[in-house]
């Protein structure tokens, strides 16, 4: 075996902080007929990573590693969606958000800071909280790329017992490439409608026999995205590996990804006829608004707005193994963050309707608009205001995690075990501008005309004088142990607990308002202790078919989405519990899979806002009930297929809040239909065609102000030639190509409207 150089020994030494309880579940593994007297060695360790059958070169998935170790994906009792490398690659998926898109049950509110606020069976899942790199949370803000992706995982349901704190929906883990010991690179550039060109390269070497480095580099630019702001970013990454398949195995990667992008804040709702703005934006009836009738790539926002930012990881991992079916990976994760996005809130300008007498109040913003904004009276001299929405933070995170895979034989019984601690320690300055009066600038925006799109107003934002709004302190610490009991070939049985606590320090900073002056400082303390339960049953006649029923448990707590204050610092978490009951089926040789369940989802104690004394409370409830279906893979040798639907039929806010998502609607974002489909056939040796549709049925944006957004169907298409074989390739996509308008993301007070018809060629050289 290869000896260690004295700093990978200093890196072993810092990374096995759960040798002793790895050494404990090692004790199992020992042959019960073994000789008490007699020593047990290990037989060397010479495992080589293994790669899935169908490779990146496939749709379909048959393991995951987001339970922590790699499983077989019919081992696990709850769903998971897999979105590999090659459908991202078909599809043109070059973001998280885009990547998500083509899954079913998924949606995105139209956050007030633009961030990838995602909804899963209809519930919340946080960037701060549910979105994972490699299986180590990825809490901050940014827009994620895809280009050192191997794919993204999505777990469906109650997802605490396995990583935390998290939200009833489920969580997502991006799964970052790795260096195989092999030659091989790659270099992909795209041209696209709006000016947009992105080169990607991916380089992977083998070092020695048992070492390699990969790294990829990506650029993108544009002038404009089909939605209304520029694009502007470039990023690097790279891992290296030694000791790959033997007992001790070291990895250390770096990732830096910077943005500059414009900032697409999304367009005002409009309603067909002016009296019914007046009743804008409560008690109005679901015609009673709908999309401006405006082309996507319309954008009316400052040339000056700028969604900028930047995420650095440093993640050096370590994996022990004890045998052929034992190992303990400990990983320790730094991250720096900055975001700093100024954005433009396009608003419709008109008179003010007091909402009791009907009284029309001008606006002196457009004093020609005498009646509120409506398809009647809009047209291109229609007035739009631009108001002003600042996102600027910055956060440092460090992770550690220690995770324990085995399979063994105790007690009569087969055994897979997953076991570990993680702590994990988060910091976070929120900013604010300072106003004239405070010691700053007041930077006014101009008004625009529809019928001046991409006018090129803007301010200097520079000139902002900034200040700490608030800053925010949390620690944790979890462990948790997971076992995976084969009681007869056909039935196994899983049983999973985990135990949180956490602490979170927040404190807010205020200055007069009229006049510069001291902070005042409001601080508050958050302290959780919480423990999560999961529990299945798997029945699997052959190797063919798995079914499973299974229940969790999860919890998020105010610091996971709110700023803490007064009103909800002593709020205990949320409680949420996911029922399912589903199947998994593999066809005879592999190469196609299908997975159905039926699900019902309820968060039995929800914060609201107590209206009469203005204190959040676990006064709340919901809960959904469906089924979704995924199939993926080759029906034959040329034709593959991946699709993803979900029918959420019962949706119900069962204790709500008047004036909000009251008792007995429908929750928002929430539709019952939503679903995708792509397949491809080789139609011969070096032609490839391929196409899919998205779907969605209507939904309401948050707070369900009474209307819904029409329902869509976008379609794509892709076609692929080989000009040189195992060389290079050619790859031509149109992306929705009717050029459907729809409203993809929603807020009560704006959408973004989804990209209209892009047209992309790529180019990939292979060597």
């Amino acid at each position: 075996m290869k000896k260690l150089s004295s700093s990978a020994t200093a890196a072993r030494a810092a990374l096995l902080p759960l040798g002793a309880l790895a050494a404990g579940f090692a004790l199992a593994q020992t042959p019960a007929s073994a000789n008490a007297d007699q020593p047990t060695v290990l037989p060397a360790v010479k495992v080589k990573a293994q790669a899935e059958p169908q490779g990146k070169d496939a749709v379909q998935a048959t393991t995951t590693r987001i339970g922590k170790g790699q499983q077989e994906l019919r081992d696990v009792p709850q769903s998971i969606t897999v979105v590999t490398e090659r459908l991202m690659d078909d599809r043109n998926l070059d973001t998280l958000k885009e990547t998500l898109k083509n899954t079913a049950g998924i949606t995105f509110l139209a956050a007030e800071g633009g961030e990838e606020d995602i909804r899963l069976r209809g519930f919340a899942l946080q960037s701060t909280g549910d979105v994972f790199v490699d299986g180590l949370r990825d809490p901050a803000f940014y827009e994620r790329d895809t280009f050192f992706m191997d794919r993204v995982e999505v777990l469906r349901g109650s997802a605490s017992m396995l990583f935390g704190r998290g939200s009833t929906g489920g969580a997502v883990n991006q799964v970052s490439k790795v260096a195989r010991g092999i030659n091989e690179g790659s270099v992909e550039a795209t041209v696209a409608s709006h000016h947009y060109l992105r080169v990607v390269a991916d380089v992977n070497r083998r070092v020695d026999d048992n070492s390699a480095l990969r790294i990829g580099v990506m650029n993108t630019v544009a002038d404009n995205n089909g939605a209304g702001s520029s694009i502007n970013k470039a990023g690097v990454a790279g891992t290296y590996r030694t000791g790959m398949g033997e007992r001790d195995e070291f990895s250390l990667s770096l990732s830096h990804l910077d943005n500059k992008n414009g900032m697409n804040y999304g367009m005002p709702w409009i309603r067909p006829t002016p009296a019914q703005s007046a009743a804008y934006p409560n008690g109005a009836t679901a015609d009673q608004t709908t999309t401006l009738p405006l082309d996507p790539t319309a954008y009316y926002g400052m040339a000056s707005d700028v969604n900028a930012g930047s995420a650095t990881t440093a993640t050096a991992s370590h994996t022990h193994r004890f045998g052929i079916n034992s190992e303990l990976t400990t990983k320790l994760r730094l991250g720096d963050y900055t975001r700093d996005q100024r954005a433009s809130t396009v608003r419709l300008c008109g008179p003010s309707v007091n909402s009791t007498t009907g009284a029309l109040t001008p606006n002196p913003a457009c004093p020609s608009q005498t009646v509120p904004a409506s398809l009647q009276t809009f047209g291109a001299s229609s007035v739009l205001t631009r108001g002003t929405q600042l996102k600027i933070q910055d956060l440092q995170t460090a992770f550690l995690q220690s995770d324990y895979s085995g399979k063994f034989t105790a007690l009569g019984l087969r055994h897979e075990v997953q076991a570990g601690v993680d702590a994990a320690l988060e910091k976070k300055t929120v900013y604010a501008a300072r106003s004239a009066a405070q010691g700053g600038v007041d930077l006014i925006k101009p008004t625009t005309t529809v019928g001046t799109p991409d006018d090129g107003a803007s301010i200097d934002e520079s000139r902002r004088v900034l200040r700490v709004s608030n800053d925010y302190t949390s620690t944790g610490v979890g462990v948790y142990a997971q076992d995976l009991v084969a009681l007869t070939p056909e039935w196994k049985l899983l049983l999973g607990l985990r135990f949180d606590k956490l602490k979170g320090e927040y404190n807010t900073y205020s200055i007069p308002t009229t006049a510069a002056g001291p902070d005042t400082v409001a601080s508050y303390t958050m302290k959780v202790s919480e423990w999560s339960k999961r529990a299945g049953v798997l029945y699997q006649p052959s190797e063919r078919l798995s079914f499973h029923l299974s229940g969790a448990t999860s919890f998020n707590t105010s610091g996971d989405a709110y700023s803490l204050s007064a009103a909800n610092v002593d709020i205990p978490p949320e409680q949420s519990v996911n029922v399912e009951l589903g199947g998994r089926w593999e066809s005879a040789d592999g190469q196609f899979s299908v997975r159905a369940a039926a699900f019902r989802s309820t968060k039995l104690h929800e914060r609201n806002t107590d209206p009469l004394v203005n204190l959040v409370t676990l006064s709340g409830k919901r809960h959904v009930a469906g089924a979704e279906l995924d199939l993926a893979g080759r029906i034959t040798p040329q034709w593959e297929v991946f699709g993803s639907y979900m029918w959420l039929p019962v949706a119900n806010i069962d204790i709500g809040v008047a004036g909000s998502e009251g008792q007995g609607t429908r929750p928002s974002l929430t539709p019952r239909h939503s679903g995708t489909i792509w397949t491809t056939y080789q139609v011969t040796p070096t032609v490839r065609v391929g196409g899919g549709l998205n779907a969605r049925s209507s939904q309401t944006p948050n707070r369900n102000p009474g209307w819904a957004a029409d329902s869509f169907v976008t379609a794509d298409l892709m076609a692929e030639w080989v000009v040189v074989p195992n060389q290079f390739k050619l790859k031509a996509n149109i992306s929705n190509v009717a050029n459907k308008l729809y409203a993809d993301q929603l807020y009560s007070g704006h959408y973004i409207p989804g990209p209209g018809r892009i047209v992309a060629l790529t180019g990939t050289y292979t060597f």
